[in-house]
């Protein structure tokens, strides 16, 4: 079968149906210099998106309708996780501004705890950016519903021209998180990571990156630290904090004046 026909077979499935068609273009070309037939193309490529989009959430999210909004959240194991610590996470990201635009990368349904920043007396406009389609479709829902500040877009990370168009669009102070998103992009394309850090401290007053420190569930340290990120971060950006809440680290960091100046140069 063609290109075309193999991603139209690709996306038959529920939970890929709504993927951006780069993202399932990416994930097919890493099995196209191995010498496989389209069948196995076809059922490594639908493994390797399940381990890159579906490996933190429950697939009861793809299938439910009209549930409370703390259901949701504890269906992703991300959100679950920093659901009891959601004030405390979100008052540190932004500790120091009033208000802020934040721009949520790979965001999943983050969104749903919009509400957070009410609590912690941020006036925040949100904007999601996310992959999965039935994700941005549930948030904007939401949105809709309690006449929030924020709206979700469909859209790839590797989409960076219309990633950095969306955020430039949004009013200043701007915030970008990017919560456990890195080591996908990485297996993904490796080195991206640095690429998208660099091109968003363009057009952001601050970025917050965070990763695990322990396993889902088990609760287990990780040895592995993200040396590689922290060196770049260290290298290239001012670090405004450094903590870790419920087994996630967070680096806050925000462009090195003395580059800006030369970028504009």
């Amino acid at each position: 079968m063609d290109r075309q026909e193999l991603i139209k077979k690709i996306v038959e499935k529920k939970e890929f149906s709504q993927l951006p068609e780069k993202d399932i273009e990416m994930a097919l070309e890493k099995f196209d210099n191995k010498n496989l037939n389209d069948y196995q193309k076809f059922k490594m490529t639908r493994q390797f998106l399940r381990k890159i989009f579906l490996g933190f959430s429950s697939r009861k999210v793809f299938s439910s309708s009209e549930k409370e909004t703390e259901w949701y959240l504890m269906k992703h194991k991300s959100s679950k996780e920093r659901f009891p610590e959601y004030g405390r996470v979100y008052s540190t990201c932004l500790k120091g501004f009033s208000k802020a635009s934040v721009i949520d990368l790979g965001a999943g349904i983050n969104g749903l705890s919009y509400e957070f920043f009410l609590k912690e007396g941020v006036k925040v406009n949100y904007t999601a950016i996310e992959a999965i389609g039935q994700f941005v479709n549930l948030m904007n829902n939401f949105f809709e519903e309690k006449k929030f500040s924020a709206k979700a877009y469909h859209l790839s990370l590797f989409d960076l021209q219309k990633v950095k168009e969306i955020i430039e669009k949004q009013k200043t102070p701007r915030v970008v998180f990017l919560f456990k998103v890195v080591d996908s992009l990485e297996i993904v394309q490796r080195d991206y990571s640095k690429t998208l850090l660099n091109e968003l401290s363009g057009v952001s007053d601050r970025i917050i990156v965070s990763f695990a420190t322990q396993s889902l569930g088990s609760r287990k340290k990780f040895s592995a630290q993200r040396g590689w990120l922290t060196k770049f971060i260290q290298e290239n950006f001012i670090i405004l904090d450094d903590f870790e809440i419920n087994g996630e680290r967070y680096l806050s960091f925000e462009k090195k004046k003395e580059l800006e100046k030369e970028r504009k140069k």
